[in-house]
């Protein structure tokens, strides 16, 4: 019969095996085509935006996770603790052989956009969908910097580009999206 000290070791492999395990099933792989949005996922982000003031805070908290058992990339963000948010997902379109989202806000529009990567940087362009007149397309580029994501829009509203918002997020795992 075995003693009490002789059972640890097994204990402690038994142990390790079931946290491996499950630490293996709770990183789920991201499809070949969504490899570029590693950095990005299983995160939470919160961004302060450039035209933010002490008088007028403007924040935005954004989740991105991997979705669809790794064939698509999941956003959710609220801005000023829900005043505004929405959510995206992300895929590959093999008819397209492109990146395409889908976005979609508290606001009742919604976006349809591609999506590429070139030297580290993402880049998106969204066709606006609901909200007359007003912006029609979006242009944006998203990048990981020193661990912080920047990123910056321009708007195509009443057929001008004009600049959008620019922000920059740290990584934040105790906030909170609230859009509900």
């Amino acid at each position: 019969m075995m003693t009490y000290y002789q059972r640890i070791p097994i204990l402690l492999v038994i142990v390790f095996l079931a946290m491996g395990s499950h630490l293996a099933a709770a990183e789920p792989k991201l499809d070949e085509h969504l490899k570029e949005f590693a950095p990005f996922v299983g995160k939470t982000w919160r961004g302060e935006f450039k035209s933010s003031t002490k008088e007028k805070p403007l924040f935005d908290v954004s989740r991105w996770e991997v979705a669809l058992k790794g064939k698509a990339v999941r956003t959710v963000h609220s801005v000023n603790d829900g005043t505004y948010g929405g959510e995206s997902i992300v895929m590959w379109d093999p008819g397209e052989k492109s990146l395409v989202s889908f976005y979609f806000t508290t606001a009742g529009f919604f976006t349809e956009a591609t999506i590429e990567f070139k030297d580290g940087k993402m880049f998106a362009r969204e066709v606006v969908r609901g909200q007359q007149p007003g912006v029609s397309e979006v242009e944006s580029v998203t990048e990981i910097v020193g661990g912080q994501m920047r990123v910056k829009s321009r708007y195509l509203k009443d057929g001008k580009w004009v600049d959008g918002r620019e922000t920059t997020y740290a990584e934040a795992p105790g906030a909170e999206v609230k859009i509900d």
